[in-house]
Formats: structure tokens, sequence, C-alpha cells
């Protein structure tokens, strides 16, 4: 019989996509909260003797991580002989390791927490710096998609002469992979963050660019200021409005809105996480993915 696959709330146009790609039958749940906050979750769909995956990304995830637990519970009391999770954005993993005492390293606590609830796990580009490899925090198979490839084939068909960027020295494995991809030149810009908000990022010499198409690349974009003070650079050094690409576009707050006024050209995502700005489709990469660890 055909893997169930059950979206949380959001969720349903990647869970339909992939039920497409890998012929899985589309289950219901139910899941909301109730008026004292907590949550409730009903499956609404037979599971019992058949694997199921749950298709959720994580970001905000403090409110998604209880419910989703709980959806895992039920699916396993229902019957489920495994559950696998679907979560293109994989949250707490820039949290990686100890940077002031008495702090706790949270990546290899939701690491554990997912891999008590999930047979297996699907991701997107995990912030992975400190880190090396997703079993470091997972215990469970997993497997990692690359959007670089995605990434670089919407750069190919939209941006003239492109110029890819790396707003700092993390972003460099990203910008790297997608500029191969895409055959196209790449420099990587330095940070320095004195907070959340307060970042300085240092630009090389440009000159020999001014005909490209500069085009800022980053796998997470949280309050934007790296890529706000990197635009801001290149406008001053006469280079033309950049073209923002972010694999997981959490834009927390008004972000969007603040990195559009900075003076950035086109803001474009991938749909690891629901936004405006998603252009870059990454179900098929997602789906093949899913096929290696989907059970016999």
């Amino acid at each position: 019989m055909p893997v169930v696959a059950v979206a949380m709330p959001g969720n349903g146009q990647l869970a339909d996509a992939l039920a497409a790609c890998l012929g899985l039958e589309r289950g219901a749940a139910t899941v909301r909260r109730f008026p004292d906050g907590e949550s409730y979750v009903r499956i609404e769909s037979p599971v019992d003797g058949r694997g199921t995956l749950i298709v959720c990304t994580l970001d905000r995830p403090d409110d998604k991580l209880v419910p989703l637990f709980l959806l895992a519970a039920a699916l396993r009391e229902a019957g489920a002989t495994s559950v696998g999770l679907v979560a293109p954005y994989l949250a707490y993993m820039r949290q990686d390791r100890r940077f002031q005492p008495g702090e706790t390293v949270s990546a290899r606590h939701v690491g554990a927490w997912l891999s008590q609830c999930a047979d297996w796990l699907v991701t997107v580009d995990p912030h992975l710096h400190r880190i090396t490899d997703l079993s470091q925090v997972c215990s469970v198979p997993s497997g990692v998609v690359h959007a670089s490839p995605s990434v670089a084939q919407w750069i190919r068909a939209h941006v003239r002469e492109p110029l890819l960027i790396g707003p700092d020295e993390e972003s460099a494995q990203w910008v790297g992979a997608v500029a191969q991809h895409a055959a196209a030149p790449f420099i990587v810009l330095s940070k320095t963050r004195r907070g959340d908000r307060d970042v300085e990022v240092s630009l090389p010499d440009v000159g020999r660019w001014r005909s490209h198409t500069p085009v800022l690349v980053d796998d997470i974009v949280s309050t934007a200021r790296t890529m706000i003070e990197t635009v801001g650079h290149l406008r001053r050094a006469g280079l033309a409005a950049p073209v923002c690409v972010a694999v997981h576009a959490v834009f927390a707050q008004t972000a969007f809105e603040d990195l559009r006024s900075a003076g950035a050209g086109d803001i474009v995502s991938c749909d690891t996480i629901r936004h405006p700005s998603n252009r870059i489709r990454l179900a098929p990469a997602i789906a093949a993915s899913v096929r290696a660890l989907l059970p016999a």
C-alpha cells in the first residue's frame, strides 16, 4: 500500500507535490489549538500497517514542535509502521556551539528530539557550520537536499551576466556551489557581527564587475541585516541593484520590506518556507531524497 503523507498546517502544497511525484496517498489530520494554547491533533485517515510521513517546515519552530511531536505520536498510536519527517527548513541548526558560559547547544537537543519522533528525516541545506554533518545531531537516517542546482538554474534563466556574491565567509559554501552550477564568477565578502542587528560588511574592489548583475546568495535570511549592509556597499560602489536570493526565506518581522527599501532589486527565494518571494521550486529535488528513504 502507498505511504501516507500528512501535512502540518501550511504545508499542504508541498505534501501534494510530493504525493504526485512519489505516488503517495494524501492523508488528513486535524491540528489546532485549544483556547488555552495547548495543541490538539487527530489523524483522520487510516494508517494502520502503513508507512507515513509528515511534511512540516520548521520556521517559527516553537509554535510547531509540540504539535509535530503529538502528530507523530498519534500516527504511531493509529498503527503506522513508520513515521518520516520532511522538514525543508530545519530550525536551531545555527545554535551549534556554546558561545557564552551557561548556554546550551540547541542544535544537538532539537536534533535528538526529532530523532525520537521520526524514523527518518529529509531537509534542505541545513545550516551546518561547526557541525559538519547532520548525523552529528540526528541519530536517524537523513537526506540533505542541496538547493544550489535549482538556484543556479533560476539565475541562468533570469539574470544577465551574473556576478554571484556571498555576503560573509559562512556563505562561501553556498555561493561557491551555485556559481559552479551557473558557470558564473563569484566573490565572498567579510562580515563582523556585533549583535543580531549590528553587522558590518567589507567589500573588495568590484570595479572590474561593473558590467555584471550582482546576485547576493545566502542560505538563511532572517533579519536581513547582512544583505542590507551588502546592498548599500554595492550601490555605493556603482553596481546595479542586486538580485537577492535566499534558500530559506525566514524574513523576521519587517526584514523583507527593509531589504527592499535598502535598494535591492529582485528578491527571490526557494519554497522551503512559504513567502511571497518564493519562485524556486524544490519539490522534485526533495522527492528524490525522500524516495531513497521510503520504506520498501
